[in-house]
């Protein structure tokens, strides 16, 4: 029955954005509120599509939902670094964990995200793909999703935004909870400008560029 139901589930959010996530649910309980304005794909600015790919997975538009050289990039600096553990995630294992899943490092769950990452590799496009991560992952203290990010930290919709913009959005990525975008962190301060130097390097890339039509 189980397996019935993800598999629906699965399908359903094909074609819709999911009522609620369990990360967003686990944001209200613990006091930081559930802040989200799900978009249409093409309501949302090329900009920010680049600046989540240049960010978190330069390799989207080619991989088949894993980035395994990242990947083994991460297994030695983790083994050399025990304390800072670093993620090789991409957007399509983010989806995954995002939106059918929780947070968390369990080999459990990280079992679950590459079973849910196949799956959705096969039944979504790429460009759903990208337009669920656009839409569910957290971008600040219960802020969910780009829409709600553009309009609580510059006050206009996500159609709008520059690239500088989209860039500081995405540098808060990799942990939204402690790199802040308003008032900036100086984490978000330093990366966000390697992101737009790293835009500017897709500007003629022809597959990234058939993503945002």
């Amino acid at each position: 029955m189980l397996f019935i139901f993800h598999l629906l589930y699965l399908l359903f959010c094909s074609w819709f954005y999911p009522p609620i996530t369990i990360t967003q649910f686990q944001s209200l309980l613990s006091g930081n509120g559930l802040k989200r304005s799900y978009v249409a794909y093409e309501n949302i600015s090329s900009n920010a599509k680049l600046a989540v790919i240049a960010s978190e997975d330069q390799l989207f538009a080619e991989h088949n939902g894993f980035d395994f050289k990242s990947i083994q990039k991460a297994v030695k600096y983790n083994e050399k670094h025990p304390a800072k553990i670093r993620g090789a995630s991409t957007i399509s294992q983010q989806v995954a964990k995002n939106v059918f899943l929780w947070q968390g490092r369990s080999w459990f769950r990280k079992g679950l995200e590459v079973y849910f990452t196949m799956l959705i590799e096969v039944v979504y496009s790429k460009k759903r793909i990208l337009d669920l991560y656009l839409n569910v992952a957290e971008m600040g203290d219960g802020i969910f999703g780009i829409e709600c990010a553009s309009k609580l930290y510059f006050n206009k919709t996500s159609k709008t935004l520059t690239r500088n913009e989209a860039a500081m959005i995405a540098a808060c990525l990799p942990n939204p909870k402690k790199y802040k975008v308003k008032p900036m962190s100086k984490w978000v301060a330093k990366r966000y400008p390697w992101i737009v130097k790293q835009m500017n390097h897709f500007n003629g890339d022809s597959e990234i560029k058939t993503l945002f039509r």
